[in-house]
């Protein structure tokens, strides 16, 4: 019931964004599509949006009577898997350690902290730990290893043989794909941090993990998405503890997301690969920097 409900908040939300360029939603089988959901899911989101006001539903007559506002949209704790949220809360607790060698993490606390059993805390571990950032010591205990120069130089070289390769198979996915409308909520996401820069740039470490986790999962190749965990600690947890011109480091990152993006949506290859190859590199630079 639990994953149900996820799928079907993400879905929601994901159809708000249709709404937003739309004055009438596409039929049910057409939807299901467009969202990746079953028909079941596609008549519970119309009969929400009916509830709330955003459309007038009549058999297959949808006419959107108003634009979604932030109000109407699930937040994003609510749909994430389980596995995301362990993540995060898992990233979360060595930031607020300070990420020094030798801290300890114990899978009763998290799981505790978290509101699930210590079988799945422990399974994220295990897996997490084959990068080598942490190491199981006896009685429920994880000791962290640190980072260093060499590792994340080592890191980054993968990470740009990954991206490129998932964001020119991005560029072949059909108009219909979900990950387009979800890239526009994106790009307005970007937008909207960016104009209130000095109040909302710590927003941007969460926007950054969904942005490039979109991108890698265009890929379709499950070594690559699976990959993507340690980007994430790495790349979008680590260089945090440095909070040196963290509002101009994240404001630029952010302008690199847009013209990334802008991109994305030409499908033009060469275009694509010169703002991803930049992006990267400034991010390999404020990683580097962030480990001396």
């Amino acid at each position: 019931m639990a994953k149900q409900n996820t799928v079907f908040k993400d879905a929601f939300n994901r159809c708000l964004v249709l709404l937003d360029t739309s004055s009438a939603l596409a039929s049910e089988p057409e939807l299901g599509n467009k969202l990746g959901v079953s028909r079941t899911t596609i008549r519970a989101i119309l009969t929400r949006l009916e509830e709330i006001g955003l459309i007038e539903w009549s058999k297959r007559r949808k006419v959107v009577l108003r634009k979604p506002v932030a109000a109407d949209y699930f937040p994003t704790a609510e749909t994430d898997s389980l596995s995301e949220i362990i993540e995060r809360s898992f990233m979360r607790r060595i930031l607020a350690g300070g990420a020094e060698p030798g801290m300890q993490i114990n899978e009763l606390e998290l799981a505790r902290e978290i509101g699930t059993g210590t079988t799945s805390v422990r399974e994220f571990l295990i897996r997490f730990s084959r990068f080598g950032l942490i190491e199981k010591r006896p009685n429920s205990h994880w000791v962290l290893k640190g980072f260093t120069p060499e590792f994340a130089l080592e890191l980054t070289e993968v990470r740009e043989m990954f991206e490129l390769r998932s964001a020119a198979a991005f560029a072949h996915l059909p108009d219909d794909h979900p990950a387009w409308a979800e890239l526009d909520s994106i790009a307005a996401l970007h937008r909207e941090i960016l104009a209130d820069v000095d109040n909302r740039y710590r927003e941007f470490s969460e926007l950054d993990e969904r942005f490039h986790l979109l991108v890698h999962r265009a890929s379709r190749n499950r070594f690559i998405i699976d990959f993507y965990d340690i980007i994430a600690i790495v790349f979008h947890y680590h260089y945090q503890w440095n909070k040196t011109n963290a509002r101009q480091r994240n404001a630029r990152a952010m302008e690199e997301h847009l013209v990334y993006i802008d991109a994305l949506k030409s499908r033009d290859p060469a275009r694509i690969e010169d703002a991803c190859r930049r992006h990267l590199k400034s991010a390999r630079e404020t990683l580097l920097q962030s480990t001396n």
